[in-house]
């Protein structure tokens, strides 16, 4: 830790806000052009790629948008306070920045096999350039340490959150479901679709996650329209937990390190694994991929996680300590 920051933490935040300076504000600059390429307006089918834009945006958002919008703020809420909310917005909105540079350089990086299929990510634009420099055991080792590194990372800041927490919310609704079954079934369901490898996910993403996002969207929006009267000191409850240092969870800069780490772990911005979907999106030019990469921050932070914030603020239900289980609280 750095004063009170843990390095992780800290290091992400500093290269999103490094990246957002040194790119003009791309992430509200490039806004516009982004959704225009989402929308298809500048695809061209005989560029190099396995997926689309949109179906690259669909896969990367599909390992953010769940229960990081769901438990990950209800957790940071609890024990940061309503106040780690906009800090967890403004590591949202600097996380756009990493997510376009990341996401660029692994188009520019990507290699194309002779049958056409794309291999790309952190592993390939960490070596190549440091061998280009001439450090090519450096970028190798890195590389051959980011691969390994992200499996883990896949297991345990993943998968492994994930079904324990989908297991807690259906548990909840249909009691005395065997843990053991809820994983048998999520893990076929899932292997059904992984072994069809990176366009078959990328169909699937394509069609559940829009729907899935619409649906919870929805379903906020209803809470919140129901507790509207409520909607305006909730906000003033967000902004003055900001920046109290009396707040929950160690004073102001437990409230910040709540509200960044959180974000972090929702939207997955400057962490590398997005940026494996995103290099084979059709395309000839890796900046347009980098734009398209910048809205996912925006949709799953900003957006979606604004919402479970406030549902969970404007009904008051963040002040149950009987509660102790992130998917639960936002459950009630």
């Amino acid at each position: 830790e750095i004063a009170g920051f843990p390095l992780i933490v800290l290091w992400l935040i500093c290269g999103s806000i490094f990246f957002t300076l040194r790119m003009g504000f791309v992430n509200i600059r490039g806004l516009k052009h982004a959704i225009n390429i989402v929308q298809g307006k500048y695809d061209d089918p005989d560029d190099d790629g396995d997926v689309s834009h949109f179906q690259a945006l669909a896969t990367a958002l599909s390992g953010t948008v769940g229960l990081g919008n769901i438990a990950g703020v209800a957790i940071a809420v609890q024990t940061g306070g309503p106040g780690a909310v906009l800090w967890m917005t403004l590591g949202g909105f600097f996380g756009m920045s990493s997510k376009f540079t990341e996401c660029t350089l692994a188009q520019k990086y990507r290699r194309v096999k002779p049958d056409g299929t794309v291999a790309g990510g952190p592993m390939y634009y960490i070596a190549r350039p440091l061998s280009d420099m001439g450090f090519r055991p450096v970028g190798k080792g890195l590389a051959g340490l980011f691969a390994l590194l992200c499996i883990g990372g896949s297991f345990g800041g993943g998968n492994m959150f994930q079904a324990n927490q989908s297991y807690v919310a259906v548990a909840n609704v249909v009691p005395g479901i065997p843990s053991w079954l809820f994983g048998i079934v999520v893990a076929a369901l899932v292997g059904v679709v992984i072994i069809g490898g990176l366009s078959r996910i990328a169909s699937i993403t394509g069609s559940l996650v829009p729907l899935m996002a619409v649906v919870y969207i929805l379903s906020c929006l209803w809470i919140i329209l129901s507790n509207l009267t409520e909607v305006p000191s909730a906000i003033a409850t967000i902004f003055s937990g900001a920046f109290s240092p009396q707040a929950v969870g160690g004073g102001f800069i437990g409230v910040m390190i709540q509200g960044i780490r959180r974000s972090a772990f929702s939207n997955e911005a400057g962490v590398g694994s997005a940026a494996i979907a995103h290099s084979a999106a059709r395309t000839d030019e890796p900046l347009r991929e980098g734009l398209v990469a910048l809205l996912e921050p925006l949709i799953d932070t900003i957006i979606i996680c604004n919402m479970t914030a406030l549902v969970i603020v404007v009904t008051g239900t963040y002040q149950d300590t009987s509660i102790d289980d992130g998917v639960l609280l936002t459950t009630e």
